[in-house]
């Protein structure tokens, strides 16, 4: 056999892999399997893997194949992470999917897909270098350090600091280094670890129930040993059933009983009991026997219910248009139950974690522990055992936000898109930027599932699909029981400003309405879109504003903690005593942000009970369980809210809500504003009202004759819908075309606007002058010191998409190159909000 027959019988022989890394690059990255793990490498296992002259990365196998890359060098895998799959090939087809989509790499979409859990994190370690001269002096604290280490192996930088009782160890470890004591390393780890419980049994002897007695009757005369084992007998029945003793108690319990540790301990070590550990779950496990919640649907929803089956036997999405109240979710519980009695999976998005809290206690009443909840409040480690949970058919049923769309499903049967129309559903930074009610019609396709949209105001988009028949149409006009739509009341603040009706920023026919409701014992809803005490902060003298030192915005005043906040960057300052500008005292915080309406209703309504909910007061993962518990059990008489009040939440005692400021919400500059407007102040007067009293709706505004509010008096979304859509089209704005924003950014104004001018040429050469505009500059021009500019291309329907983005990319590609982009940064948005 010659050398080269030789050598090709070798490669033949060994294995590779193609692997998905979480980079924002094109293709698939090749790498070497060791001989002796070449049995163990499947697609869809995680490995860690070099990349680069420094960077360790988890991947994810693609093809296991024998073809070495070559363009370069196969490094070897460093690690596998998993005994068996925990990526599925479909979840990897959609990953390629939403990259080809959205124009942005594949890598992209599996780093923020994979929960951080299930990457590996690396830790800096020091250990003795081989090749230290024991000639070459250590101080005293390195000495220290230096034997520390020999007995150990390896240190971390923090257990350094402790030991030489340093703030910061690096001079000492930098001063080390140099004399060649030790050498720096990273220690790759799991970022995921189970949650352990210790627990305690009877050893084996003790199962004999003869032997059991004989040790308690030695045990007379030792009353707390005996107490330990009274207690153990009291949960784990091993006299009459030895089997149970396999299970053991849990130590906390004896601790909590307040009996002897160390009668425990002379147990252990005695080996009448022994200890172990189980891996348990971090959600919190119901009783096993729950009794499901039963419900009828009534009249209306059956037939709503019966329609979307019959509706699903030629369409593979249907859109459920249901006023507020008028029971949806009944119908999506029927609908569930269904889909998993006949053993399909379900996933159910919603837009808010907000409103997950609410929702999944009605669930869990009615599917047990076959509900898994995944949003980001959740920590890593819950986060991945939702996933591995899916992956081993403990959850059939998921509830979760956006990113629920990339979990491991193997066969979903039905997709639940509630509150179809929120604009949550859109990532905007990083990429992906996806839709997630879009991403998952194409994951149901995949997967032969079928998607229901729900909604009280759809989309325009999703409407007109249905109009259009490629979406099935289910209308439900009618609200539950014997509730009924809300009266809505129209309150003219420029008339009650001239007539010197108002109260600070209440009308005075508002203050008396939500006085009386209160003192008839009911509760109520103040919306405002702005969290914080207030908008900004304005010199009397000279008009001076304060504004963010990185982005081109105001600063928001919250009063709780005295300080100034960017809503952008995160940028914060203590509060301010004098005008940067003129150096006057004569500040005054302007506009109305729900901090500044909870303190200021107070003083109106001093014995009501306010709470406030938005982003700043439900930040941690209970906070916001907690509030919902306080407003139901009554605890607050009314509550002031941001947008996440509007969403799905329902209240048995509220009946009345009021709008502070609908202006703000209208006059929004986009195309979308009267869309969203109708549909986010219709949203909030549906919270009012839901049982049998019919609710109240107050709306102040500076302008009552404005036609959207014709059609939110009457509810009237088909009329909104009407002329929205003849304005659409003769715009050529969605649903009649698809838009593809580009934002440019750089730190200097004038090479963003340079470069955004020279790609906005190039692409109207291109492209033609009708389908690209701009290049403008964005609402806000500079957030975290990044200029913008903004290009907006206009793809008629009819064109082919697929190919219009490959050429589109392509000259983006080109132009980024060109001296005039160097060193911009090319941002782009499809399908942009």
């Amino acid at each position: 056999m010659n050398e080269s027959t030789a050598l090709s019988s070798s490669e033949e022989s060994t294995v590779f892999v193609d692997a998905l890394l979480p980079l924002p690059i094109p293709r698939y990255f090749t790498y070497r399997v060791p001989r002796q793990w070449a049995d163990l490498v499947e697609a869809g296992i995680r490995v860690v893997v070099p990349f680069g002259s420094s960077k360790v990365l988890t991947a994810v196998i693609v093809l296991v194949h024998h073809q070495p890359p070559k363009q370069y060098q196969a490094k070897y895998i460093l690690e596998i992470l998993d005994e068996s799959p925990l990526v599925t090939t479909s979840q990897i087809k959609l990953f390629h999917w939403v990259a080809e989509y959205y124009m942005c790499y594949p890598g992209e979409v599996f780093q923020i897909a994979l929960p951080a859990g299930l990457k590996i994190s690396s830790q800096s370690k020091v250990q003795i270098n081989p090749a230290y001269s024991e000639e070459v002096t250590l101080n005293e604290k390195e000495q220290l350090v230096f034997n520390a280490i020999q007995e150990k192996g390896s240190m971390s930088y923090d257990e350094i600091a402790q030991l030489a009782e340093l703030k910061s160890p690096y001079h000492l470890i930098k001063s080390m280094v140099g004399k060649q004591a030790i050498l720096i390393f990273d220690e790759l780890k799991d970022r995921y670890t189970p949650k352990v419980m210790r627990k305690i049994r009877l050893t084996e002897p003790f199962e004999n129930k003869e032997k059991l007695v004989e040790l308690i009757q030695q045990l007379e005369s030792k009353p707390k040993q005996l107490a330990i084992i009274l207690h153990y007998l009291q949960f784990i029945p091993v006299l009459r059933n030895p089997e149970t003793n396999q299970k053991g108690l849990e130590k906390s319990s004896f601790s909590q009983a307040e009996l002897s540790e160390s009668s425990l301990q002379t147990l252990l070590k005695n080996q009448v009991f022994e200890s172990f550990e189980v891996v348990v779950s971090r959600f919190g496990q119901d009783s096993e026997d729950f009794i499901p919640a039963a419900f009828d649907l009534n009249q209306a929803q059956n037939k709503a219910y019966q329609a979307i089956l019959n509706q699903f036997q030629d369409k593979d999405v249907v859109l459920l248009h249901g006023i507020t109240g008028s029971g949806k979710t009944e119908i999506y519980i029927k609908l569930i139950q269904e889909a998993l009695a006949n053993g399909n999976q379900v996933l159910y998005l919603l837009p808010e974690i907000a409103l997950t809290t609410q929702i999944v206690l009605r669930l869990k009443r009615i599917f047990g522990e076959q509900v898994g909840i995944y949003h980001s409040k959740f920590s890593d480690n819950e986060r991945v055992e939702v996933w591995k949970s899916i992956v081993e058919g403990k959850y059939p049923f998921v509830v979760g936000v956006r990113s629920s769309v990339f979990l491991p499903f193997s066969n979903l049967g039905l997709v639940i898109v509630d509150e179809e129309h929120e604009s949550s559903f859109k990532q905007v930074d990083p990429a992906p930027r996806y839709h997630a009610r879009d991403v998952a019609v194409v994951l149901a396709k995949q997967q032969g599932a079928k998607v229901l949209l729900g909604s009280a105001t759809p989309s325009i988009e999703s409407y007109y699909q249905a109009k259009e028949g490629k979406y099935g149409l289910v209308t439900l006009k009618e609200r539950f029981g014997t509730a009924t739509l809300p009266h809505i009341t129209l309150l003219d603040t420029k008339y009650a400003q001239k007539m010197k009706q108002m109260k600070g920023g209440f009308s005075v026919d508002l203050i008396a309405a939500l006085e009386d409701n209160f003192n008839r014992g009911k509760q109520s809803l103040l919306f405002q879109n702005r969290r914080g005490y207030s908008p900004y902060i304005q010199c009397q003298d000279c008009d001076w504003i304060a504004t963010c030192n990185q982005c081109d915005v105001s600063l928001t005043f919250h009063a709780r903690d005295q300080e100034l906040r960017c809503h952008y960057c995160g940028y914060r300052e203590g509060l301010l005593r004098r005008c940067a500008a003129c150096g006057s005292t004569q500040l005054k915080t302007m506009g109305y942000g729900t901090e500044k309406l909870e303190e200021e209703l107070q003083l109106h309504m001093p014995d009501a009970r306010i709470g406030r909910m938005d982003l700043d007061t439900t930040r941690s993962k209970t906070a916001f369980t907690s509030l919902l518990a306080e407003i139901t059990s009554g605890n607050i008489d009314v509550l002031v809210g941001t947008q996440m009040v509007a969403k799905g939440l329902d209240f048995e005692g509220l009946s009345t809500v009021a709008i502070f400021d609908a202006d703000k919400v209208i006059n929004f500059p986009d195309f979308r504003a009267h869309e969203r407007a109708f549909q986010l102040i219709c949203q909030v007067a549906g919270r009012a009202g839901r049982r049998e009293e019919q609710g109240q709706v107050y709306i102040q505004t500076n302008q009552p004759t404005h036609p959207i509010f014709d059609h939110i008096l009457q509810n009237n979304y088909e009329a909104m819908y009407a002329e929205e859509i003849v304005e659409r089209e003769g715009y050529h704005y969605p649903p009649f075309s698809r838009l593809i924003k580009l934002t440019l950014r750089n730190m200097e104004a004038a090479r963003v606007e340079m470069a955004a001018r020279h790609l906005g040429l190039a692409l109207k050469d291109k492209f033609g002058h009708g389908r690209v505009l701009g290049p403008e500059k964005p609402l806000i021009e500079r957030i975290r010191n990044q200029y913008a500019m903004e290009i907006l291309i206009k793809i008629e329907k009819g064109l082919a998409l697929a190919k219009f983005k490959e050429a589109l990319r392509e000259e983006i590609d080109i132009q980024s190159s060109h001296a005039a982009c160097k060193g911009v940064q090319i941002i782009i948005d499809v399908d942009c909000l």
